[in-house]
């Protein structure tokens, strides 16, 4: 089941937390187990189930990163162990990054790297930012098309992960 029809609200990037919070609550206490404990085990493993859907969804749609992830796996736009294509631009840029982490010598220059680093997942962060924000209001086909970049800058922000996890191991050794 889809989790925003399950709790009745738009596909959205940007869901108002305290509409999903009281969906959650609302949802809690209707099917909650307990209140069903006399019932037959079909209704009870239905209940159960409703119960666990509703604590997903919750947990999908509350954090903005999994509520991107949810949203861009429902259109099969990322997958686990998938291939992306990356923009060669792109790459090269993480290849020069990468390049030069193993070669740091001292503070400064992992400091440098760092920092590079850091505006770059900033940049991505401010174009996710802008793709998203009137992402409701868009068309079926603008949607689709939206979602194709927000998928492509996913990828490069996985990818950028990496670049920074490596800088946290070469952190630790300075």
């Amino acid at each position: 089941m889809n989790y925003f029809e399950f709790y009745g609200i738009p596909e959205s990037f940007k869901v108002d937390g305290a509409v999903l919070k009281k969906k959650f609550y609302e949802l809690s206490k209707l099917y909650h187990p307990d209140f069903y404990a006399n019932e037959d085990d079909a209704k009870q493993q239905e209940i159960l189930e409703l119960s666990t859907l509703n604590n997903k969804a919750y947990l999908a749609l509350g954090d903005p990163a999994k509520r991107l992830e949810y949203i861009l796996k429902l259109h099969d736009l990322v997958s686990e162990g998938a291939k992306p294509q990356l923009p060669a631009d792109f790459l090269m840029e993480m290849m020069d990054i990468n390049e030069r982490l193993m070669e740091v010598e001292d503070a400064d220059e992992l400091a440098a790297i760092t920092s590079e680093t850091l505006a770059i997942e900033g940049d991505m962060n401010e174009e996710l930012a802008n793709l998203t924000n009137d992402y409701e209001e868009l068309d079926h086909t603008a949607k689709e098309s939206r979602r194709i970049e927000i998928a492509n800058i996913y990828y490069k922000q996985k990818y950028l992960l990496r670049i920074k996890e490596s800088l946290s191991t070469f952190a630790a050794r300075l």
